[in-house]
């Protein structure tokens, strides 16, 4: 009996994620007026992040 070869055929059938399933990581929620020094100095970075992110795809 020989090995069967057809292995990495499975990888091609699985499902993919629907876009309306797919999160694009801004689903958190922020309230400015709850939010301490350490919260500001994150949404501060993040954004300056996500700047620096925009800018290279240009």
């Amino acid at each position: 009996m020989g090995r069967n070869n057809n292995r990495d055929n499975n990888a091609q059938k699985l499902p993919q994620v629907p876009k309306n399933l797919k999160s694009d990581g801004l689903d958190v929620e922020y309230s400015s007026e709850l939010a301490d020094q350490q919260d500001i100095e994150a949404q501060a970075r993040s954004n300056a992040a996500s700047r620096r992110a925009n800018n290279r795809r240009l």
